[in-house]
Protein backbone atom coordinates (compact mmCIF):
# COMPACT_ATOMS: atom_id res chain seq x y z
CA UNK A 1 0.00 0.00 0.00
CA UNK A 2 1.69 3.88 -1.11
CA UNK A 3 1.92 5.73 1.65
CA UNK A 4 -1.64 7.61 2.93
CA UNK A 5 -1.99 10.65 0.89
CA UNK A 6 -4.97 11.99 2.97
CA UNK A 7 -6.77 10.67 6.33
CA UNK A 8 -10.98 10.97 5.76
CA UNK A 9 -12.24 11.13 9.63
CA UNK A 10 -15.69 11.00 9.53
CA UNK A 11 -16.94 11.37 13.16
CA UNK A 12 -19.40 10.03 14.90
CA UNK A 13 -20.49 7.54 17.84
CA UNK A 14 -20.17 4.08 18.47
CA UNK A 15 -22.86 1.71 18.80
CA UNK A 16 -25.94 0.60 17.23
CA UNK A 17 -28.06 3.17 19.58
CA UNK A 18 -26.26 5.96 17.60
CA UNK A 19 -26.06 4.57 13.89
CA UNK A 20 -28.68 6.32 12.75
CA UNK A 21 -28.97 9.94 14.47
CA UNK A 22 -27.94 13.31 13.05
CA UNK A 23 -24.51 13.14 14.91
CA UNK A 24 -23.09 10.36 12.88
CA UNK A 25 -23.24 12.07 9.46
CA UNK A 26 -19.46 11.70 9.03
CA UNK A 27 -19.63 7.67 10.22
CA UNK A 28 -22.28 7.16 7.64
CA UNK A 29 -20.50 9.19 5.09
CA UNK A 30 -17.31 7.14 5.68
CA UNK A 31 -19.09 4.36 5.01
CA UNK A 32 -20.91 5.77 1.89
CA UNK A 33 -17.06 6.55 0.45
CA UNK A 34 -16.18 3.13 1.53
CA UNK A 35 -19.08 1.33 -0.71
CA UNK A 36 -18.41 3.53 -3.58
CA UNK A 37 -14.65 2.42 -3.40
CA UNK A 38 -14.63 -1.21 -2.35
CA UNK A 39 -12.34 0.06 0.84
CA UNK A 40 -12.86 -1.96 3.72
CA UNK A 41 -12.92 -0.41 7.12
CA UNK A 42 -12.49 -3.42 9.40
CA UNK A 43 -9.04 -2.52 11.23
CA UNK A 44 -8.89 -0.84 14.77
CA UNK A 45 -5.73 1.51 14.79
CA UNK A 46 -5.16 4.60 16.94
CA UNK A 47 -8.37 3.96 18.92
CA UNK A 48 -10.44 3.82 15.13
CA UNK A 49 -11.73 1.75 12.94
CA UNK A 50 -9.93 2.17 9.54
CA UNK A 51 -9.26 1.18 6.28
CA UNK A 52 -7.04 1.75 3.47
CA UNK A 53 -7.96 2.12 -0.57
CA UNK A 54 -7.54 4.53 -3.41
CA UNK A 55 -9.92 7.15 -4.23
CA UNK A 56 -9.44 9.08 -7.75
CA UNK A 57 -5.91 7.64 -7.98
CA UNK A 58 -5.03 8.80 -4.16
CA UNK A 59 -3.62 6.07 -1.51
CA UNK A 60 -6.34 7.41 1.70
CA UNK A 61 -7.07 6.12 4.60
CA UNK A 62 -10.64 6.18 6.12
CA UNK A 63 -11.21 6.65 9.50
CA UNK A 64 -14.26 6.20 12.17
CA UNK A 65 -12.95 7.06 16.02
CA UNK A 66 -14.15 5.07 18.54
CA UNK A 67 -13.37 6.94 21.26
CA UNK A 68 -16.99 9.01 21.44
CA UNK A 69 -17.59 12.01 19.80
CA UNK A 70 -15.99 14.96 22.57
CA UNK A 71 -12.93 12.71 22.36
CA UNK A 72 -12.40 12.45 18.79
CA UNK A 73 -9.02 14.47 18.48
CA UNK A 74 -7.14 11.86 20.31
CA UNK A 75 -7.72 9.29 17.69
CA UNK A 76 -7.39 11.96 14.74
CA UNK A 77 -3.60 12.92 16.38
CA UNK A 78 -2.47 9.44 17.23
CA UNK A 79 -3.95 8.47 13.05
CA UNK A 80 -1.73 11.39 11.81
CA UNK A 81 1.53 10.74 14.08
CA UNK A 82 1.45 7.37 12.87
CA UNK A 83 0.66 7.80 9.28
CA UNK A 84 3.14 10.49 9.18
CA UNK A 85 1.18 13.34 7.86
CA UNK A 86 0.62 16.93 8.47
CA UNK A 87 -2.92 18.73 9.14
CA UNK A 88 -3.01 19.50 5.78
CA UNK A 89 -3.59 16.22 4.50
CA UNK A 90 -6.45 15.71 6.74
CA UNK A 91 -10.25 15.96 5.88
CA UNK A 92 -13.06 15.46 9.07
CA UNK A 93 -16.64 14.94 7.98
CA UNK A 94 -19.26 16.17 10.57
CA UNK A 95 -23.24 16.65 10.87
CA UNK A 96 -23.66 20.47 11.43
CA UNK A 97 -26.93 22.17 13.59
CA UNK A 98 -26.30 25.53 11.99
CA UNK A 99 -26.48 24.49 8.53
CA UNK A 100 -30.26 23.30 6.90
CA UNK A 101 -30.66 19.90 6.83
CA UNK A 102 -29.36 18.08 3.35
CA UNK A 103 -26.89 21.55 2.58
CA UNK A 104 -23.10 20.67 2.11
CA UNK A 105 -20.52 23.60 3.46
CA UNK A 106 -16.56 22.65 2.52
CA UNK A 107 -14.42 24.73 4.52
CA UNK A 108 -10.30 24.80 4.09
CA UNK A 109 -9.92 25.58 8.19
CA UNK A 110 -11.92 27.67 11.19
CA UNK A 111 -13.51 27.57 14.65
CA UNK A 112 -15.15 24.53 15.72
CA UNK A 113 -18.55 26.42 15.45
CA UNK A 114 -20.01 24.56 19.03
CA UNK A 115 -19.16 20.87 17.55
CA UNK A 116 -17.52 19.27 20.19
CA UNK A 117 -15.92 16.58 18.17
CA UNK A 118 -14.30 19.27 16.01
CA UNK A 119 -13.33 20.90 18.90
CA UNK A 120 -11.46 18.26 20.47
CA UNK A 121 -9.65 17.75 17.61
CA UNK A 122 -8.36 21.30 17.18
CA UNK A 123 -7.41 21.45 20.94
CA UNK A 124 -5.59 18.23 20.49
CA UNK A 125 -3.51 19.32 17.16
CA UNK A 126 -2.97 22.45 18.41
CA UNK A 127 -4.25 23.94 14.99
CA UNK A 128 -7.81 24.60 12.76
CA UNK A 129 -6.22 24.10 9.52
CA UNK A 130 -7.68 21.61 8.49
CA UNK A 131 -10.22 20.80 5.78
CA UNK A 132 -13.89 19.93 6.65
CA UNK A 133 -16.99 18.99 4.87
CA UNK A 134 -19.86 20.04 7.31
CA UNK A 135 -23.04 18.38 6.63
CA UNK A 136 -26.46 20.58 7.31
CA UNK A 137 -29.22 19.08 10.04
CA UNK A 138 -31.35 21.49 11.06
CA UNK A 139 -34.56 20.68 10.40
CA UNK A 140 -36.25 24.29 9.53
CA UNK A 141 -37.99 24.43 12.73
CA UNK A 142 -36.84 25.90 16.31
CA UNK A 143 -34.34 23.32 18.34
CA UNK A 144 -34.86 23.48 22.08
CA UNK A 145 -32.23 21.17 23.19
CA UNK A 146 -29.76 20.81 20.56
CA UNK A 147 -27.61 18.03 22.17
CA UNK A 148 -30.69 15.70 22.32
CA UNK A 149 -31.78 16.46 18.96
CA UNK A 150 -28.53 15.32 17.42
CA UNK A 151 -28.34 12.22 18.74
CA UNK A 152 -32.57 11.17 18.39
CA UNK A 153 -32.69 8.84 15.60
CA UNK A 154 -33.72 9.68 11.63
CA UNK A 155 -37.48 10.36 11.25
CA UNK A 156 -38.84 8.29 8.58
CA UNK A 157 -38.99 10.81 6.04
CA UNK A 158 -35.56 11.76 6.63
CA UNK A 159 -33.97 8.29 5.78
CA UNK A 160 -35.39 8.73 2.79
CA UNK A 161 -33.27 11.87 2.11
CA UNK A 162 -30.82 10.43 3.88
CA UNK A 163 -29.40 8.46 0.66
CA UNK A 164 -29.09 11.20 -1.30
CA UNK A 165 -27.51 13.64 1.56
CA UNK A 166 -25.04 10.71 1.63
CA UNK A 167 -24.64 10.49 -2.23
CA UNK A 168 -23.71 14.08 -2.48
CA UNK A 169 -21.09 14.38 0.89
CA UNK A 170 -19.63 11.01 -0.70
CA UNK A 171 -19.02 13.28 -3.95
CA UNK A 172 -17.80 16.31 -2.47
CA UNK A 173 -15.14 14.54 -0.14
CA UNK A 174 -14.13 12.39 -3.71
CA UNK A 175 -13.76 16.42 -5.11
CA UNK A 176 -11.73 17.38 -2.05
CA UNK A 177 -9.59 14.32 -1.88
CA UNK A 178 -9.01 14.37 -6.31
CA UNK A 179 -9.01 18.12 -6.79
CA UNK A 180 -8.55 20.07 -3.88
CA UNK A 181 -10.58 22.46 -1.05
CA UNK A 182 -10.96 25.49 -3.51
CA UNK A 183 -12.22 23.70 -6.41
CA UNK A 184 -14.36 21.29 -3.93
CA UNK A 185 -15.85 24.24 -2.75
CA UNK A 186 -16.62 26.12 -6.28
CA UNK A 187 -18.57 22.70 -6.96
CA UNK A 188 -19.96 21.79 -4.17
CA UNK A 189 -20.85 24.72 -1.43
CA UNK A 190 -24.74 24.47 -1.83
CA UNK A 191 -28.03 25.76 -0.47
CA UNK A 192 -29.99 23.22 0.59
CA UNK A 193 -33.21 22.43 -1.15
CA UNK A 194 -35.70 25.18 -0.51
CA UNK A 195 -33.60 27.88 1.14
CA UNK A 196 -32.79 30.76 -0.41
CA UNK A 197 -29.18 32.04 0.35
CA UNK A 198 -25.71 30.07 0.54
CA UNK A 199 -24.90 29.37 4.64
CA UNK A 200 -21.66 30.03 6.11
Amino acid sequence: MAEVEVLVVGLGNPGPEYEWTPHNLGFLTVDRLAARHSIRVNRYECRAIVGQGRIGGKAVMLAKPQTFMNLSGQSVKGLLEKLEIGPERLLVIYDDLDLPWQSLRIRPKGSAGGHHGVEDIIRCLGRDDFARLRLGIHPGHEVRDGAKFVLAPFRSGQRKELDRLLDDASAAAESIITEGVEKAMAAHNRRAPGTKREEE
